[in-house]
This record gives C-alpha cells, sequence and structure tokens, in this order.
C-alpha cells in the first residue's frame, strides 16, 4: 500500500492530526450521553486512561530528544531511538495519544468523542505506515528493529 506524502515532509499527515484532535475535544463537551453508576466507572476510567495516555505520550517525546518533529518524515542528522519507550513500540507518541483519547471519550461520557478516537487509531496506523516508509530509507536497522517491536500500544499492538 502506497501512501501519500502529503507535503515534503508530511505536513498534511501534521494538520489532519491537529483537526482530529479538534473534533474529539469538541464532541467531548457536548453532553455526556449516560449517567447514573456507569458515569462514575466511565469518569475513573477515563482519568486512568487520560493519565496513562499522556505519560506514555510525554515519554516518547522525552525519549526523542533532539530528534523530535511534528512531522513523519525524520529530520536530517537524526539518529534511531530505540530505547525508553521505544523499546517497547515504534510510535509511543501516537499510541499515547490514542490512549488519552479514548479517556477523553469515556471520562466526557461521549459516543461521539469515543468515535473519534477510533478514527484517530486509523489515523496513526496510516501515519505510523507512511512514516516507517521514511524511517526505513533513513536508518539501516529500520527493519530489525520494527521486527522486534509493537507500532503503536505496549504489548498489544
Amino acid at each position: 500500500m502506497r501512501l501519500p506524502d502529503l507535503g515534503r515532509r508530511g505536513e498534511g499527515w501534521f494538520l489532519l492530526q491537529l483537526v482530529i484532535f479538534v473534533a474529539i475535544a469538541m464532541a467531548g463537551g457536548i453532553g455526556p450521553a449516560w449517567g447514573g453508576v456507569a458515569r462514575v466507572v466511565t469518569l475513573g476510567a477515563g482519568c486512568i486512561l487520560i493519565a496513562g495516555g499522556g505519560f506514555l505520550s510525554l515519554r516518547g517525546v522525552l525519549d526523542l530528544r533532539e530528534n523530535l518533529t511534528p512531522f513523519p518524515r525524520p529530520m536530517a542528522g537524526a539518529r534511531l531511538v530505540e530505547s525508553g519507550s521505544y523499546r517497547l513500540v515504534r510510535h509511543p507518541i501516537y499510541g499515547g495519544l490514542i490512549v488519552a483519547a479514548a479517556g477523553w471519550g469515556l471520562f466526557t461520557a461521549s459516543p461521539l468523542a469515543l468515535a473519534g478516537a477510533v478514527l484517530l487509531g486509523v489515523f496513526f496506523d496510516l501515519k505510523s505506515r507512511r512514516e516507517e516508509g521514511w524511517l526505513s530509507e533513513a536508518f539501516e536497522g529500520y527493519a530489525a528493529y520494527r521486527a522486534r517491536t509493537h507500532r503503536l500500544l505496549p504489548w498489544l499492538y
């Protein structure tokens, strides 16, 4: 499958991601779709997922250090990071954002925000596939790294 570049560095991928983030945030503000005990349970579960997803994303940012870019094409002179959160998963920032978005949907009791989290998961899966094409071109050892790590979620996917 050949995915589009959407710009020299993949700028279009980043812009689409921002649009999805805004839609998820707004969907959470529409109002709770359920109440009672279910609301209390999903409120707690949402908090846990937001915190866990936030931690995974933040750890990914910190582990990348000077290699961090908002665009999927790696910067010239970047190095392949395989330590920290990248030891477990190839795209911890994306995975963390998906988990946090699902948490937001549960926290706000919004089926629309939960659907947005699913859309974000599909989007990041596609974006990561495009990114991995560029990473394979840039780093000789990327194929071996990809073979031993999960794509988005540690121990799962």
